[in-house]
């Protein structure tokens, strides 16, 4: 029997995977044979966007992969010049022609573009679109929690889910109490650093310890603060050892010693308040 990761329930009371597989960066060519691996290895949650220009290779490996459709948990973004209230909806339909899938399980914005201002009307458009049924859940990413608090607000509607950066270098402790305290999933991209944090030494420490990998200890770490972790690679080995975080625990103090890796400037992504330019 596959071993799966559990689901998590979201605040609006539907489930999602708590572990998935991301497409950022790999070619629409090569993307449909990518996610068709990671599914054989177990991933239920496939996280795209408009802005990856792959979403034709992952609907195609979510049509192909023998899977009832509700096995399998589809996630896209709107870009940054889709904002606004119908530019949201035409955004969706376009997502959803290029998927050829019958619903969008978790729709978002991927950046609120501090700039435009636009954000809130782009979230009332993606409330309605919840209410059709359309798109199951939706959410945002590279909010802080002033721009959630706005939203809850101004139409009623608080996230399911807030996809942000997040590894042990960022830790962004606030805004995840933010998160718990108003029912907000956690959701990390660059769960890893982007690589950059795999020679750590007390990483590298913690995973001697364990028999294990650094990117498996990190990934474990991100599971048991409750994070939702969507590491992306192209490699079948490398996903296989990502995937394979379910049979071990980090103690006290391996928690202790991550928790003191976080840094002020440990970003390794854009300031979502400075982007774009």
């Amino acid at each position: 029997m596959m071993i799966q990761h559990p689901k998590l329930k979201l605040n609006d009371g539907h489930e999602m995977p708590s572990f998935g597989y991301g497409v950022w960066q790999i070619d629409n060519s090569q993307t449909a044979e990518a996610v068709a691996t990671a599914i054989g290895i177990g991933y239920r949650l496939i996280d795209t966007a408009t802005l990856y220009g792959n979403e034709q290779g992952v609907g195609e490996a979510v049509r192909n992969s023998g899977l009832k459709r509700q096995e399998l948990f589809v996630a896209t973004k709107l870009w940054n010049d889709s904002h606004g209230f119908n530019g949201a909806l035409k955004a969706f339909e376009a997502s959803l022609k290029r998927l050829k899938l019958d619903r969008i399980d978790l729709f978002m914005i991927h950046w609120p573009v501090p700039g435009l201002d636009r954000y809130v009307e782009t979230w009332r458009a993606m409330t309605r679109l919840r209410d059709e049924g359309r798109a199951t859940s939706i959410g945002v990413c590279n909010f802080n929690a002033a721009r959630l608090q706005r939203l809850a607000d101004q139409t009623g509607v608080v996230p399911a889910i807030n996809q942000i950066e997040l590894h042990p270098r960022f830790q962004q402790a606030a805004l995840r109490a933010y998160h718990a305290q108003h029912g907000i999933a956690t959701q990390a991209w660059a769960p890893l650093g982007k690589g950059q944090i795999l020679d750590d030494k007390t990483l590298r420490g913690i995973a001697a310890k364990h028999g294990r990998t650094p990117a498996q200890i990190v990934l474990r770490w991100h599971r048991e603060n409750g994070i939702i972790a969507i590491p992306k690679s192209a490699d079948p080995s490398r996903m296989r050892e990502n995937f394979q975080t379910l049979d071990f625990e980090l103690d006290a103090e391996d928690l202790s010693r991550i928790a003191a890796l976080d840094t002020l400037n440990g970003r390794v992504g854009p300031d979502p308040e400075n982007f774009p330019g």
